[in-house]
């Protein structure tokens, strides 16, 4: 039987890709993500959209800079999540409608690759979730020492070797993810 899968989209929010905030090539990601929600959606595969926010700054709830981005392709249908954490499972109701969904494998993408994106995998398989991460359906801003694009190119390295978990991660670039 396969397994029950769901797309989780992290932090794609205009405070990331517009303005002083925007991620590294935030809009080619936010194209790869569009296209796979979009084959999700016809495949019954649900669509989950988790948003970061903050009692102040650019991504204050409801804010300009926590709405999804125009770009970014969404529906009525999907599930929205609200987070104030990095980790997207910590103090919210992500667990409980995988778990109503039957849900066992998440594809994953989303924005701040080292941060929320890093710390929701890494708690994923912590739960025995299967997961897929999109190669390139992640991104972050450059740091103090590494530029943005290298550092998203670590985390799919690293993320290929973590063997500590009942699964290993697969990072699969758009066009080979396998609804």
């Amino acid at each position: 039987m396969r397994n029950k899968k769901a797309l989780l989209v992290i932090d794609v929010q205009n405070a990331l890709c517009h303005g002083e905030g925007a991620t590294y090539n935030a809009l080619d990601v936010i194209d790869n993500i569009n296209l796979v929600a979009s084959r999700a959606r016809l495949a019954g595969v649900p669509v989950i959209y988790v948003q970061h926010d903050t009692e102040a700054g650019t991504m204050r709830y409801q804010s300009e800079g926590w709405l999804l981005p125009r770009e970014l392709e969404n529906s009525e249908s999907d599930i929205y999540v609200r987070k104030q954490g990095s980790d997207a499972f910590k103090e919210t109701d992500l667990k409980e409608h995988l778990d109503r969904l039957g849900v066992q494998e998440l594809i994953i993408c989303g924005m701040q690759s080292e941060f929320c994106v890093d710390s929701t995998l890494r708690r994923a398989l912590s739960l025995d979730y299967a997961v897929t991460v999109m190669a390139d359906g992640h991104t972050t801003v450059d740091n103090d020492i590494i530029p943005a694009v290298t550092i998203s190119r670590h985390h799919n390295s690293t993320w290929e070797n973590i063997t500590s978990y009942r699964f290993r991660p697969s990072v699969i670039k758009t066009d080979e993810i396998v609804l």
